[in-house]
């Protein structure tokens, strides 16, 4: 999950009735600039299988949150390169309405760029001049409960529909030409904490997305859409309905040891309440300092969803990892190793089967859980021969890589950030550990070059003190049992690594004044671009980390950046809205580059 920060609280949550903030309350598409490049080539969408199949090889489009099922973020094109990227300028800057933060990924087709922002407003617009072509606004319900801010991280593109995903946990399809609802449909109960800020992915007719939620006790899920109806075809719990206890593990993913008290969560267990879950009005406990364990506390373990899954259409397997257990910090109430939290998991893509599962931190009491993107590459394994993999930067500060087809553990990488006093348990009064919660790597997806064979990660360093506290569940309201908070007086920062897949060794490491939040973006011109909080939208050598060109864009530069090619001229486009989670500067501006 995510952890917020508003100065020292660590924590903001917000569950709303929704007020004219942003527009956000009334649903309508607005068509203008009927002319022009944009405009005609609009009229004309029609994204194929086949296109989203071979959209990470290809230099004319962004099709995919990711560039491809893949998930590299790996531009093949050069025109934009180590000798001339010191020429980038802007060659337009699109304003929203909306005045907050912004994590989107564009998605062009055609000369069409579609971004969204915070409150679910999507925005079609001509991709070389920036004119705007549509405007649609969600119309959200009376009630959205969210961790992290009001984020939207984009639109999903197939034939000529558009796949968006709402914060009050709703999925809605729009005609790509008009901004027009197709249909929609409520994924999950916003009362009871899910929301949804991801980008859905779309492959063979279906819309695939997760969920938010699990700083509110949901039970998360990666669930399949018909593409064409909303129709829903299949749902992978997160949350096992038996079995989440898994092996009683007593040692992280690197073997070291969590310190657990496991004879006191087995007999927890097998204490279990015999009746249904706690809610807000009736607690699983006979006094309030001590909750007991309900039978079904499955119903409530968290496991949201937050980034997009990858996708190897030769096995019809689709990879994500799965965010921390409810409640964050108050084990207690949670026995077991909370099966698949923490997680990453491997489903068949046609039924939604599991097929393998591997777990990064069984019982997480420090909200280090996996929320970044998968990848799909192929590694060398440990007696040197290229093998398919998936790879995940972890919170923890490493780079895990697996064997794609087993789940098993090849390797992970050399620590990217400090890691001190590990994993040290939290104490009401606070104990003191590194990373802080944020991470590590957060939300951030990783980019990687076939070219230098490195995978370009965004850390953060936040020193933070855990505090548990007992915590029954409060029935779809923010359910912590405790705090993370910063140490004022110890400095924060953020690192880009760059680690080499075959051997977990950090090639070089470009340190920020502030800590790091959003997405890279790594090109065959031998570039890497990333965003800063203080506005900085930045090209690194790929090769040394050697900063090449930047230019500040006024607000935090947090989204994910993209390049295209419209009429042999290479774009390279970046949201620059800001983030709540960290309390960058807002703003409401894409600024797109060229040469």
């Amino acid at each position: 999950m995510f952890s917020e920060r508003k100065t020292f609280s660590i924590k903001v949550t917000v569950a709303v009735a929704l007020m004219a903030t942003a527009g956000a309350v009334s649903a309508q598409e607005i068509t203008r600039h009927k002319a022009g490049q944009g405009a005609a080539a609009i009229a004309h969408i029609n994204v194929s299988q086949k296109m989203l199949n071979g959209s990470d090889r290809q230099d004319r489009n962004w099709l995919q949150t990711n560039g491809g099922y893949a998930q590299t973020r790996y531009y093949p094109g050069s025109q934009i390169n180590t000798g001339n990227v010191k020429k980038l300028k802007p060659a337009f800057v699109f304003q929203t309405e909306v005045v907050e933060s912004m994590e989107t990924a564009p998605i062009v087709v055609d000369g069409v760029m579609y971004v969204t922002t915070s409150y679910d407003h999507v925005y079609a617009l001509d991709a070389v001049s920036g004119k705007e072509l549509w405007h649609y606004k969600q119309k959200l319900g009376p009630i959205a409960t969210y961790c992290c801010g009001p984020n939207n991280r984009g639109v999903a593109i197939s034939g000529g529909a558009l796949f968006l995903g709402t914060l009050d946990a709703k999925l809605v399809s729009l005609d790509a030409k008009t901004g027009k609802v197709l249909w929609e449909t409520q994924i999950a109960d916003p009362e009871k904490g899910y929301s949804e800020t991801m980008a859905p992915t779309v492959v063979d007719g279906k819309v695939l997305i997760g969920t938010n939620g699990g700083e509110y006790g949901i039970r998360g899920f990666v669930k399949a859409y018909s593409a064409a109806d909303g129709t829903l075809l299949w749902t992978f719990y997160t949350i096992p309905e038996q079995g989440s206890e898994g092996v009683w593990a007593t040692k992280d993913a690197t073997g070291r040891n969590l310190h657990r008290d496991i004879a006191a969560e087995k007999a927890a267990l097998a204490m279990a309440e015999m009746a249904a879950p706690a809610t807000a009005e009736k607690p699983a406990s006979a006094t309030v300092d001590k909750p007991a364990v309900p039978k079904d506390f499955y119903k409530t373990l968290g496991g949201g969803v937050w980034m997009n899954p990858s996708v190897d259409l030769k096995t019809r397997t689709i990879y994500f990892v799965v965010g921390n257990p409810s409640p964050d910090l108050y084990g207690a109430i949670r026995p077991g190793d909370n099966l698949y939290t923490d997680s990453m998991v491997a489903v068949d893509l046609d039924k939604g089967t599991y097929k393998w599962h591997s777990q990064y931190v069984p019982h997480d009491v420090w909200d280090l859980d996996a929320v970044s993107n998968t990848m799909l590459i192929d590694v060398k394994n440990k007696s040197g021969k290229m093998v398919p993999a998936v790879i995940h930067g972890g919170k923890t500060g490493h780079v895990y890589i697996h064997d794609r087809k087993t789940g098993a553990l090849i390797r992970f990488s050399q620590a990217m950030i400090p890691q001190e006093n590990m994993w040290v348990l939290p104490t009401p009064e606070g104990a003191r550990m590194l990373p802080g919660a944020n991470g590590g790597v957060e939300w951030s997806p990783m980019a990687f070059s076939p070219k230098t064979r490195l995978v370009y990660a965004l850390n953060l360093h936040q020193p933070m003190t855990y505090h548990v506290e007992a915590a029954a569940y409060p029935g779809g309201k923010l359910w912590l049992g405790g705090a993370f908070k910063t140490i004022p007086t110890e400095k924060q920062w953020g690192r880009v690594a760059a680690v080499s897949v075959d051997t977990g060794k950090i090639a070089w490491k470009h340190d920020t004044e502030q800590p790091l939040i959003g997405g890279g973006l790594v090109t065959a011109g031998g570039l890497f671009f990333f965003g800063e909080g203080n506005g900085n939208f930045d090209a690194l050598d790929a090769k040394t980390g050697k900063k090449l060109w930047s230019f500040n864009c006024g607000a935090g530069a947090n989204a994910m950046p993209v390049s295209y090619m419209v009429k042999g001229k290479q774009y390279v486009a970046m949201g620059c809205g800001g983030n709540t989670q960290l309390d960058f500067k807002r703003g409401n501006s894409v600024f797109v580059f060229a040469l």
